[in-house]
């Protein structure tokens, strides 16, 4: 139970670094970056297999890179159902689901078990 926690922390933590990166990306407070990250594994857990399941043939002909696309949707879906947390535009979500990632990853590795 305790690596839920610090796996919901170290995803709001890259929320909040993510908003400061990209100039389209605003979180307001951090309580929904805290929000934000938990609807973030909610979406993660369930929405996201199925469009990767749906988007399985565009993600066949581009070699994998329709994943992006697929991150981005998956992350704009967070902003939308999170409030006081707000994407401007598509690439925003795009390079913002690739900034969230990367810096997601980083903060991880001093948390691996």
């Amino acid at each position: 139970m305790s690596q839920f926690f610090v796996t919901l922390i170290v995803t709001a933590i890259s929320m909040i670094v993510t908003a400061k990166l990209i100039p389209g990306i605003t979180i307001n407070t951090i309580q929904a970056s805290f929000i934000g990250a938990f609807i973030f594994g909610i979406v993660n857990a369930i929405v996201k297999p199925i469009l990767i399941l749906f988007t399985l043939p565009a993600t066949i002909l581009s070699l994998g890179l329709f994943l992006f696309v697929v991150n981005a949707l998956c992350f704009w879906l967070v902003a939308y159902f999170t409030p006081d947390f707000k994407i401007s535009g598509f690439w925003d979500a795009f390079f913002g689901a690739i900034v969230l990632s990367f810096v997601s990853g980083f903060l991880n590795q001093f948390f691996d078990k």
